[in-house]
Order: C-alpha cells, then structure tokens, then sequence
C-alpha cells in the first residue's frame, strides 16, 4: 500500500539522519474506501494524487507549528505491507479525516518511494496559507481561498537518494 505522509524539511531532515520516520503512530494518507467514495473515481492514479493532496494540507498544518521551518510543504511517499496502515472507521465519514491512516510503528526511509516538495516559488503562496489556516477552519471562505492557493503549486517529485541534497541545501 502506498501511504503519504505530510512533513516540512526539518522532519525530513531529523528522518534522514535517524534512517526512518518515528516512532508510531505515525499519520499519513492513503487511498482508503472513504476517499474513494467521496473522489468517485475508480482511476488509482486519480486516487493516489488526491491522497497526496491531503498530505500536502496536512503538511501546512505541520508548518503553522515550526515557524521557522522553510514555507515548502513536503510529503513523503511510501510503500508499507498492506495491513500496516489502518483507517480509523469513528472518523470514516469526517471529511477533514479523507485518506487519514495510522501506521503503528517507526517507517524506515527505505520504504520511501519518493519525496514530493514544494520549489521556492511556492513559499510566499505557502505560508499565505499557514497563516490563513486558523482563519478557514472557522469558516472563513477568503481565508480558505488562500489555503486552497497553494494547491495551486505542484509539488516536485524528487527520487530518495535526492534527500540529502534536499535536507541540505533545500529544494530549487
């Protein structure tokens, strides 16, 4: 099963440097059967982007508490066992919680598939949208427009052994 989990640089940085993410519980987002029926689509390419996109606001979330982190939303992208990440059925129908899944224990890099990270140009839309967050989930909608801004910005796939470059000097 393929799980993304949401981080900023300073996460990726203390992973890189354990050789995993942890300890547990970790939480992270996949194609669970409460995103496939709120996505409606059966493509898994479809499914797998919107689980990212979950991650990546879950990310915005992780950087509105590092305020010295880089304004970059970072997720990394992972293969566990089937079985090894778990969705929580009290939340199933909670839309904030689409694709949220726990992964019991540590997660070593070398499951990592990919890292997807946000370029420079990003940052000032990103952190417009951290510090929109507060604002949105009260209900503000011109708050949410920001948030929704920097889904704007692709993230860029960078391959595993390109974390050492990304931990180091920062992204492009």
């Amino acid at each position: 099963m393929r799980v993304y989990v949401p981080l900023t640089l300073p996460r990726l940085a203390q992973a890189h440097e354990a050789g995993e993410l942890g300890p547990g519980p970790l939480t992270a987002y996949a194609v669970t059967p409460a995103l496939r029926e709120w996505y409606v689509s059966d493509d898994i390419e479809e499914l797998e982007y919107a689980a990212l996109n979950r991650a990546a606001l879950a990310s915005l979330r992780l950087l509105a508490g590092e305020p010295g982190a880089a304004r970059r939303r970072v997720v990394l992208a992972a293969d566990v066992p089937d079985g090894a990440a778990v969705a929580d059925p009290d939340r199933g129908l909670d839309t904030g919680a689409l694709g949220e899944v726990r992964i019991a224990g540590a997660l070593p890099l070398a499951k990592a598939a990919a890292v997807h990270v946000d370029s420079g140009d990003a940052e000032r839309d990103v952190a417009a949208a951290v510090d929109a967050l507060g604002a949105a989930d009260h209900g503000d909608d011109d708050a949410q427009f920001v948030v929704d801004g920097a889904e704007d910005h692709e993230l860029l796939w960078y391959a595993t052994q390109e974390i050492p470059n990304l931990v180091a000097d920062g992204p492009a």
